[in-house]
């Protein structure tokens, strides 16, 4: 009876124990299933959810006919899960290596060390870098073979197809920082990055069907430049070999539109390929067009006479007697380059044979600040508004600064400087009746959807008369049809105005270096101008006058109305008189 009862009591305690439990159980499991279902799904998805970004594409650069300069293009990288790989048993991790190893170039011994070497550090490790850098053609190739342990990323990186073509105005993006239109027309070109996930499964591999977009990436727009590459490309190679040949240190080339100020090639040498900027002197990866400035020398005569003929201070056949040296009397003493008698020149005459005691006595009719503001309405002393980073201002010290040398050498070049672009700006208003139509370089940037951002619109300074311009590029005929270069700066068929430069430079001790900065600027037809063209030759060796630069314009501008198929000249040359 007695036992009947203990087993009645053992037998409800356990009843009872066990419906406890599944109570319990049963309370977890709604608190699961039910109260916190939405929670621990969420836990359980981010437990196997990776996020990874989609890239959105950096645009491309192009040119004014659409070809391609700077373009983005993927470099892959290459990763394996070490205790993925030796599961199947090290017999298959060694084949796989072997086949991994020989599209990588690595070899198969090379790619088993560095898993060999994951598992020794970690034997549960995810993760080794079998090979970074590896170019679309080496990624296919590695995707197709059947490891689920393989895995891939990818990163943005430029190519510029055609090398060093406009290499030093396209710049480059770098670790160490960015440089040219690459860094400050980024706005324009660079993506916006999107995200999305997918489902990790335990083996590291994600789970097909699992991705979802969360963010949409945004590619960049496509900057669209004035530059011709083909004329680029002619002007590089041009500028290359005069450097070469009359031993210059550098040299530059610029072509810009009279009537528009489209710059349609800025050439430099030596020359950046951005795709290896390691093969560059440092000294020569920026443009130097933009951000070195020179006294500019007897170019800037030109922009002295035409201030003369506007303010009618002068006229092409106004007398002076231009001796070798002149002294104003109140401090200057001025030379010429070389010793000559004095000379009965006209201020044609004083622009066909670069007088600088010629210039000097003729320009002092006009006061300092007339003077200065002209200048300053050329945009000497100004940046050029121009989108390229670094760029200088050059330097145009103002009037209350000038002593009396300084007064006479900015009439021809010198106490002033100013970078290669800024005298092409002031060349154009030359070739555009007087008016300067600020430079440019960029036609606009062109969205993924179509539209264009950013085009230029640059205000027309009006800077003297359409009939100083005119007469003033007569004058500069003379520099062609009569001058000591005449033979080599003649092009048939076309009128030509140009004038020579032959300047020393600073050598920041209150004197000047003994070699020189020699240029030739021009315009053609001066009937109908319609090209600017600026060549300049840094400390030319073999030939030290600007003789070094000539045989350069008329390569180029023969180039540049060849290819734009500019109508020959129908009028006669200017016949103003070089003496009196």
């Amino acid at each position: 009876m007695i036992a009947k009862k203990t087993l009645r009591r053992r037998t409800a305690m356990t009843v009872l124990a066990v419906a406890a439990s599944v109570g319990i159980l049963g309370a977890k499991l709604v608190d699961i299933q039910v109260v916190r279902a939405d929670e621990l799904q969420h836990d359980s998805v981010r437990a196997k959810e990776v996020s990874t970004p989609l890239l959105g594409n950096r645009g491309d650069i192009v040119d004014a006919n659409g070809t391609v300069l700077a373009t983005t293009i993927y470099k892959y990288t290459a990763a394996a899960s070490p205790s993925d790989a030796i599961a199947g048993g090290r017999a298959k991790m060694l084949e796989a290596a072997a086949k991994i190893g020989a599209i990588t170039g690595q070899g198969g011994d090379a790619v088993a060390a560095l898993i060999d070497g994951a598992l020794k550090a970690d034997p549960k490790s995810k993760y080794v870098l079998i090979k970074s850098g590896m170019d679309v053609g080496t990624f296919d190739r590695l995707d197709k073979l059947p490891y689920p342990w393989l895995t891939f990323s990818k990163v943005q990186a430029r190519s510029y197809p055609n090398g060093a073509v406009a290499g030093n105005l396209l710049g480059f993006l770098s670790s160490g920082g960015d440089a040219g239109l690459e860094e400050s027309e980024n706005g324009c070109l660079a993506g916006r990055n999107g995200v999305e996930t997918y489902q990790r499964g335990a083996d590291g591999v994600a789970i097909p069907g699992s991705t979802v977009v969360q963010k949409e990436a945004k590619d960049g727009g496509t900057l669209k430049l004035t530059i011709d590459g083909d004329l680029q490309w002619f002007a590089e190679q041009t500028l290359a070999q005069q450097v070469g040949a009359t031993g210059s240190k550098f040299g530059f080339v610029t072509v810009a539109e009279a009537k528009t100020g489209k710059i349609k090639a800025i050439a430099q040498w030596p020359a950046l390929d951005p795709n290896d900027i390691s093969s560059t002197d440092p000294g020569y990866w920026g443009l130097l067009p933009f951000t070195t400035p020179y006294e500019p020398g007897s170019t800037f005569k030109a922009l002295t006479a035409s201030m003369l003929i506007d303010q009618g201070k002068a006229t092409p056949a106004s007398p002076v007697l231009a001796p070798y040296e002149w002294k104003s009397g109140k401090g200057a003493d001025l030379h010429d380059s070389g010793y000559h008698a004095p000379l009965p020149l006209t201020l044609t005459g004083v622009l066909m044979m670069s007088s600088n005691t010629g210039m000097s006595q003729l320009g002092r009719a006009l006061s300092d600040q007339t003077r200065y503001d002209f200048l300053k309405k050329f945009g000497i002393g100004e940046a050029t508004g121009l989108p390229y980073p670094g760029q200088s201002s050059g330097i145009l010290n103002p009037v209350s600064e000038w002593d009396d040398q300084t007064k006479y050498a900015t009439m021809f070049g010198q106490g002033v400087s100013a970078t290669q672009l800024q005298m092409v700006d002031a060349y154009q208003a030359l070739a555009n009746g007087g008016t300067r139509i600020p430079l440019s370089l960029v036609e606009g940037c062109q969205q993924p959807d179509g539209t264009v951002t950013g085009v230029p619109k640059p205000t027309p300074v009006p800077v003297i008369s359409s009939q100083a311009a005119a007469t003033t590029l007569g004058m500069m005929e003379s520099v062609v049809t009569k001058g000591e270069l005449a033979k080599q700066l003649q092009i048939p068929g076309y009128r030509v105005a140009a004038k020579t430069g032959t300047a020393q430079q600073p050598d920041g001790k209150g004197g000047y270096l003994p070699s020189y900065y020699v240029s030739v600027m021009g315009v053609a037809p001066v009937d109908d101008p319609q090209y600017v063209v600026s060549v300049n030759l840094g400390y030319p060796t073999t030939i030290t006058s600007s003789a070094a630069a000539a045989p350069l314009f008329h390569t180029i501008m023969s180039q540049v109305l060849k290819t734009y198929r500019v109508k020959p000249s129908t009028s006669s040359p200017a016949d103003y008189p070089p003496y009196y």
